[in-house]
């Protein structure tokens, strides 16, 4: 059974300001959870149906007080899916260092990325190519959002992430790796050497890239236009992007 109580505290975790006031967030659908749970992230709470449980016995078993069963009605009153699938999840937030130097990874840098679609897309690409850290702007959208969450079908979980000072982050790895900034006018992709080592900043479909955060790259690449398009989506574009610069030739 889930309390009033226990449903407004979990409401309350959409907003980003009471996430990091408490340091927790939500995670539902069995898939995600699944993710979650075999990840060395921290459960706070777990809310199930008898479905789930049934099905999760031994995990049920070894952490008895913070699984609780619930009825399919009563998972609705706490989700925030409009078909909520049988289990939702209260995780810990997992502390966030100092964003270390880059050296031998490659790690994608986000500015203004809004759409919780296109972020939790993007950290299911980094998840695909073995990018090693998301290190993003705080004009992106929150990837602890629930949407976001969601979106990433658990591979926020196993991708490192954080916000951060760009325009610092560049500055400071500039002159060590290369900085590669998907723009429109820049070297295609297909004649861009393969990276193992550098930054690739992504900006949003609809602004770009700050004009404070170019001064900082290295080298512009574009995904050459064909058709008439106007522009390409953010998360497309980071795949066609990875696909090309971090695949095995």
């Amino acid at each position: 059974m889930i309390s009033k109580a226990q449903i407004k505290y979990i409401q309350a975790l959409e907003q980003k300001k009471h996430r990091y006031a408490e340091r927790k967030f939500i995670a539902e659908g069995v898939k995600v959870v699944d993710e979650m749970l075999n990840s060395p992230l921290q459960l706070h709470q777990l809310y199930a149906t008898a479905e789930w449980i049934d099905a999760h016995q031994a995990y049920v078993n070894s952490h008895a007080e913070q699984v609780h069963e619930v009825s399919a009605d009563e998972l609705l009153k706490a989700s925030f899916q409009r078909s909520p699938n049988q289990v939702l999840a209260v995780m810990h937030m997992p502390q966030q260092g100092d964003i270390a130097p880059v050296q031998n990874e490659v790690v994608l840098a986000l500015d203004r990325i809004n759409d919780p679609g296109n972020m939790g897309t993007i950290l299911r690409i980094a998840d695909w190519f073995g990018v090693s850290r998301v290190l993003y702007s705080a004009n992106c959208v929150d990837p602890y959002n629930p949407k976001v969450v969601q979106s990433t079908m658990g591979s926020i979980a196993r991708v490192q992430h954080a916000e951060c000072d760009l325009a610092q982050l560049l500055q400071s790895n500039h002159t060590r790796v290369p900085v590669l900034a998907a723009v429109l006018n820049g070297q295609p992709i297909a004649q861009t050497s393969r990276l193992t080592e550098g930054i690739i900043v992504i900006g949003s479909e609809s602004h770009g890239i700050e004009a404070n955060l170019l001064q900082w790259c290295t080298q512009g690449i574009t995904i050459p236009r064909i058709g008439h398009a106007e522009s390409l989506n953010a998360a497309v574009a980071t795949g066609i992007i990875c696909s090309h610069l971090l695949s095995e030739r």
